[in-house]
């Protein structure tokens, strides 16, 4: 029996929709049997859920389709994607898959899966969308038990924690990693204020999504009426951080890298710190004089991973706030393990984190733009503009489409990875510059016919 994906949920990193549209409970039993068949129909997986109202009917459909496949199930029930990546890390299992719809709202759901060792996208995503649409599946009958890994992980986290107290701010933004934050701060000295830790699919308080400033007002009214020395935010599924400092100045992902990869470097003098091309030229700065050997690569959580296997790289970022640490950790994105990281970080700088940012470089920026490419093929745009860029004579890296530098600042255009759009960046010194930068992206895509909506 063959079973059609809408395209739509076959995305670059993971699998997400909207359920009752473009998502069902048939496609969660689909994509069971298909995952079976691509991992040769044995082998034990782990699988999780988020706290959204339709993930555990998805985790069941999932779990019967994996079982039929011929997979042994290890179910490790409520929890944040990390906590199902340490799971996959930990236990005897050859991959994983979590029912999350990450930071999208309410009626989003979806699937991030991993076998091997390795994130399943990209490519092997499609190739799993092909398996179902020609049902030759594997048949088998898996055996399905439940373990609870939860106390486990929570022991992990802080398991050589190396110290620093301080009054903190956390909000789970009532997401799936609440009830995982109660236990961690029973385990942390300091003073901690938690908010929205209680799960709830419906996300009454607001859009769990900490790279998006509004979403971060409740910590910063927390933080700045307690007077905590910082806050930390979760996106909802747990593996994106967000955090502003005691005076409520929001810190952002490659800044948060940037005091992150201070005592890792110490460790590991030369080591190479991965950021994607969205992260600051006063990260790179940063690093290189702090000895390191700063690297630029592609955005996504799939291709940072990657990269950070193939260099060896202790640390990674993206701006989208997931960050990796395979120094003292797993390699895997974890927003829990990266606060516990950060508390160790301020408490070694010896100072505020609100002095820590006071010291780091003043740049302005935009907040990402997006540019609708319309019918247009949104890689053969960046191609096009490649292609004038070039011929202008500019400064241009092509890492993940362009980002270009000039006296002023830089900018950066791509293609995004989950919409049809093009995605766009600026940072300059000052106003001014910033303003020539911002034309200069208006004036190269009015060249090729597409314009901001």
């Amino acid at each position: 029996m063959s079973h059609e994906f809408d395209p739509s949920i076959l995305r670059q990193y993971d699998i997400r929709g909207v359920v009752g549209e473009t998502l069902s409970e048939a496609d969660a039993h689909a994509l069971g049997r298909s995952y079976a068949t691509m991992a040769g129909g044995e082998g034990r997986v782990a699988v999780g859920r988020d706290g959204r109202d339709h993930s555990p009917g998805l985790e069941t459909a999932l779990v019967s389709g994996l079982a039929a496949g011929g997979m042994d199930v290890v179910r490790v029930g409520l929890g944040p994607s990390p906590m199902l990546y340490f799971a996959t890390a930990t236990l005897d299992v050859i991959g994983g898959i979590q029912v999350t719809g990450s930071h999208n709202p309410g009626d989003y759901n979806g699937f991030k899966m991993l076998l091997g060792g390795d994130s399943i996208h990209g490519e092997a995503i499609q190739r799993l969308g092909r398996i179902a649409a020609r049902g030759d599946w594997t048949e088998g009958r898996g055996t399905i038990e439940e373990t609870q890994v939860e106390d486990a992980y929570v022991d992990r986290l802080v398991e050589d924690f190396r110290g620093g107290e301080f009054k903190i701010g956390w909000d789970a933004g009532n997401g799936a990693a609440g009830p995982v934050l109660d236990k961690l701060l029973e385990r942390l000295p300091g003073e901690h204020y938690a908010i929205f830790t209680q799960v709830d699919g419906s996300f009454p308080n607001h859009h769990p999504d900490p790279t998006v400033e509004k979403n971060l007002a409740h910590l910063k009214e927390l933080v700045v009426e307690n007077g905590l020395d910082f806050g930390l935010a979760f996106d909802g599924d747990g593996d994106r951080i967000g955090a502003v400092d005691g005076k409520g100045r929001v810190l952002w992902g490659d800044q948060l890298l940037m005091l992150l990869a201070a005592p890792v470097l110490e460790e590991n003098p030369g080591a190479t710190i991965i950021a994607d091309v969205k992260a600051s030229r006063t990260f790179f700065e940063d690093v290189a004089a702090k000895g390191g050997a700063p690297l630029m690569w592609k955005t996504g959580h799939s291709l940072i991973k990657a990269k950070m296997k193939e260099t060896g790289a202790p640390l990674a970022g993206e701006m989208s706030g997931h960050i990796f640490f395979k120094h003292r950790w797993y390699g895997f994105d974890d927003a829990l393990y990266a606060s516990v990281r950060l508390i160790e970080a301020v408490a070694a700088s010896g100072k505020s984190l609100s002095q820590l940012r006071d010291a780091m470089p003043h740049t302005v920026s935009t907040p990402e733009m997006r540019f609708p490419v319309g019918d247009n093929d949104k890689f053969q745009v960046i191609n096009d503009l490649l292609r004038n860029l070039r011929d202008a004579g500019v400064e241009i890296d092509e890492t993940d489409g362009a980002r270009v530098s000039t006296e002023d600042g830089w900018w950066l255009l791509r293609a995004s990875n989950t919409q049809d759009v093009l995605a766009a960046r600026a940072e300059a010194n000052d106003a001014a510059g910033l303003d020539r930068l911002v034309a200069q992206i208006d004036a190269e895509l009015g060249k090729l016919g597409v314009s901001r909506s």
